[in-house]
């Protein structure tokens, strides 16, 4: 998604009027003006900030004009951590919920896909010291120093991973209608999975940690980056800022957001295996989770200059771990659980018991999306479906990475263009979820 955001943004982002700004830090060069769209519109080197949300008269009336000059945007990092922390905070209790609501029962939620969602919170506790160390060692936050931020994203890439082979490995069973894999009626095959991967996660931090590393020490050496001789500047490429995320740990993130949404295509399918359609609800309530992370995915593409983006992703993921909890919670009261001291004090609200597999429409077979990943490679093996996956992840990658220099808009860090690229690819995903709702033949954009 965002390497397909990455071409149509490229021939009008201009037209949200960048500001540049002393980005030295970071080693950012603000490249000079190109004509990337219809009409090029001169920057003003006056421009106060270059969040601040002001437009070209010429793109609106003045009136509205000065409305939104009234609005400032232009928060440093320091504030937008300040203002994030409380969001991070209170999101942890809600998921706690969607954990307890998945794993009752009466659910038969495959035990693997319980480990896998579980995993986040082991995410969440080991990112702490690895911002911390971030904060008093370099002086930056967490998402400026690759090599540590590269090592505590790896446990959200090993999450989805295990969520999605663990769904994966009850869907075919469920679909093939064969005895249930280990991983769907006991915790440990998946439990052992997390301590595998999280312990390589833990040798690529401690490694670069007893060696010295400076504050843009890359992520696994970088050793997937294109050699320096590869010289784009001569092609009309930006030279790239110092912070910016190395080959390895961009494929961390944009296998997170594939597999996420594979996930949340496996959770779709499973309402109509299970015969129980509150799990399609399920996705649905995953929905601002994604968006949360195509956030994280945006602010790194704007090479962290738009910081306003950190408290949007906080509240994205304390939305979306309380829409999540109440799906999970709606998925428990339709199989028949029920809490005597919940009821007592939900009286009103009646005991939602499913009736039942109902009428499945027969779904394209077509590819519709990421999310459909995983039918699409129901013939591959465990191995060779994760092998295409996080091949399909490294090449959009390296378009991002290198594809981006060659415009300006990552550079000038627009907060328009910023909330674009999280808005429309977050619409286009909920609007693809309600067509399907409605037309299973619907076959998407993407």
């Amino acid at each position: 998604q965002c390497a397909v955001l990455i071409a149509l943004l490229a021939f009008s982002v201009d037209a949200f009027a960048p500001h540049p700004t002393n980005s030295a830090s970071f080693g950012i060069v603000h490249p000079p003006k190109k004509c990337l769209s219809f009409k090029c519109f001169d920057r003003n080197p006056a421009a106060k900030s270059r969040t601040s949300l002001q437009l070209i008269p010429e793109v609106m009336p003045t009136e509205s004009l000065a409305v939104f000059q009234q609005i400032n945007l232009s928060i440093d990092q320091n504030l937008a951590e300040e203002i994030a922390g409380p969001f991070f905070g209170l999101s942890l209790f809600p998921y706690l919920a969607f954990l307890y609501f998945l794993n009752v029962q009466e659910n038969k939620t495959p035990k693997g896909v319980t480990v896998g969602f579980a995993t986040c919170l082991l995410f969440v506790f080991l990112t702490i010291p690895a911002a911390i160390a971030a904060k008093i060692q370099y002086g930056v936050s967490l998402a400026d120093s690759d090599w540590l931020h590269g090592s505590a994203e790896s446990l959200l890439t090993v999450t989805n991973l295990v969520t999605v082979v663990a769904f994966r490995q009850a869907l075919n069973a469920k679909e093939q209608d064969t005895e249930m894999p280990v991983s769907a009626t006991s915790y440990a095959p998946m439990v052992w999975l997390v301590a595998g991967l999280t312990f390589l996660a833990g040798i690529s931090a401690l490694v670069p940690a007893i060696s010295g590393p400076e504050v843009h020490t890359p992520y696994l050496g970088g050793f997937l980056d294109l050699p320096s001789s590869f010289n784009f500047e001569a092609f009309g490429a930006n030279p790239e800022p110092e912070n910016a995320l190395t080959i390895p740990c961009w494929i961390i993130h944009v296998s997170s957001l594939v597999e996420f949404l594979v996930a949340m295509g496996f959770a779709w399918r499973w309402a109509d295996v299970s015969g129980n359609q509150k799990w399609k609800g399920l996705t649905w309530g995953l929905l601002p989770l994604h968006s949360s992370g195509i956030t994280a995915c945006t602010y790194h593409l704007f090479y962290n200059q738009i910081p306003i983006l950190v408290p949007l992703q906080a509240f994205l993921t304390c939305v979306g771990n309380t829409t999540a909890a109440y799906a999970a919670f709606r998925i428990a009261r339709s199989n028949g659980w029920a809490a005597k001291e919940l009821d007592d004090f939900l009286g009103f609200m009646p005991t939602e018991v499913d009736e039942g597999p109902s009428v499945v429409r027969e779904e394209s077979g077509s590819l519709i999306g990421f999310e459909d990943l995983g039918q699409a490679l129901a013939g591959d093996n465990d191995y060779s479906f994760l092998i295409k996956l996080f091949g399909g992840c490294a090449v959009a990658s390296y378009i991002i990475k290198y594809g981006e220099t060659f415009f300006d808009f990552p550079y000038d860090a627009n907060v328009y263009a910023g909330f674009a690229v999280v808005l429309v690819p977050s619409a286009l995903n909920a609007f693809k979820w309600y067509k399907r709702s409605q037309d299973p033949t619907f076959e998407g954009w993407f």
